[in-house]
């Protein structure tokens, strides 16, 4: 049996839900508000980013991918008003002996600095671990980006070393520096 598509991951302060038809207007207004704050830390952005076609394009993929059981996206929101803040993915979900998962992330501009990131970071890892049995998340961020090595940081995770042409970000292959969270033993 797969995870359902109606999970939620809830916080006292956040919803993580996996991205719906309905959320394109929010999504389009996040990241279009939020471009020049985001596009520095991500892969190029498609000719059409942003469009109705490539959120079609997305969502048809995490959906494909959520049944697969090979990544599982969901988007940030806050429980108070229901703003969309950002979004969250575990991909590369590896099956025993692995157990393992890749953990990306991004945020809206708006509300950085504010400890949402760190929560839904938490939370997720939470989730990961109890009900899709990961012994492992791993992330890269490129050197500079402090902020989200205090994310990291904050919710766990160690620095595991550098990864040369790790990535490709902006269009330019980068170097990440690599952490990993260990899934808690509670046989100690």
């Amino acid at each position: 049996m797969g995870v359902p598509l109606d999970t939620l991951i809830t916080t006292p302060r956040l919803i993580l839900a996996p991205a719906r038809r309905q959320d394109y207007a929010d999504w389009a207004r996040l990241r279009t508000g939020s471009r020049a704050y985001i596009e520095p830390w991500e892969p190029l952005w498609p000719s059409d980013a942003l469009s109705r076609r490539d959120w079609n394009r997305r969502l048809s993929a995490w959906n494909a991918a959520w049944k697969a059981g090979t990544a599982y996206v969901f988007f940030t929101r806050r429980q108070s008003d229901n703003a969309l803040l950002g979004g969250l993915s575990f991909t590369q979900v590896r099956a025993w002996p692995a157990n393992a998962a890749s953990l990306g992330y991004w945020q809206g501009a708006g509300f950085e600095g504010q400890g949402y990131m760190r929560e839904a970071v938490s939370a997720a890892c939470s989730w990961a671990f109890r009900d899709l049995g990961l012994w492992r998340v791993e992330a890269g961020i490129v050197p500079e980006n402090a902020r989200s090595r205090r994310v990291l940081e904050g919710t766990g995770f160690a620095e595991e070393g550098l990864a040369a042409s790790y990535l490709e970000i902006a269009g330019t292959r980068r170097e990440h520096v690599l952490f990993g969270l260990v899934r808690p033993r509670t046989d100690r």
